[in-house]
């Protein structure tokens, strides 16, 4: 498995200090995210999934707790739009250049607004995909929302 993906590499430029975690992926798990806390032992709230979604026909990368699920109406209401929903699979990996289950928020082909689960903030490091299947990235969540440029807010049922 190779450790240096756009994500790495985006870090890497911008500066921002994090480490690198593999893992064995399960593409069959029914909870990518559950799985991959798992198999890393790690708390799963600590473990952020990397989703994308369509907010009043627009992209959003969302970044919330593997242990959570995302509300549309919340999310909606946090970008200041009428309706959210998830995108289909195909269409966010042709827009990130990334394959599911190795979305990474960092160094996606095409920069779109971001969203992040505002609790996630209060832990002192997370893990976000790193690009890679199998592949995680353990970073302040400071840090990941202030190179998104991501709005903070409640973003769970």
């Amino acid at each position: 498995m190779s450790k240096e993906t756009r994500a790495t590499l985006e870090l890497s430029r911008l500066g921002i200090s994090f480490s690198l975690r593999t893992y064995d992926y399960d593409g069959k798990a029914e909870r990518i995210g559950l799985q991959a806390a798992e198999a890393m032992g790690v708390e799963p709230h600590r473990v952020l999934k990397t989703l994308m979604a369509e907010v009043d026909g627009k992209p959003v990368c969302i970044v919330v707790p593997s242990d959570s699920e995302v509300s549309m109406k919340k999310l909606a209401a946090a970008v200041g739009a009428k309706a959210a929903r998830m995108m289909r699979p195909a269409d966010a990996e042709r827009l990130t250049g990334y394959r599911v289950g190795g979305i990474s928020p960092f160094g996606q082909k095409k920069k779109v607004p971001a969203a992040i689960e505002a609790t996630a903030l209060s832990q002192p490091k997370v893990f976000i995909n790193g690009g890679q299947r199998g592949l995680q990235i353990e970073l302040d969540p400071n840090d990941a929302c202030k190179i998104l440029g991501a709005i903070a807010r409640q973003l769970t049922a």
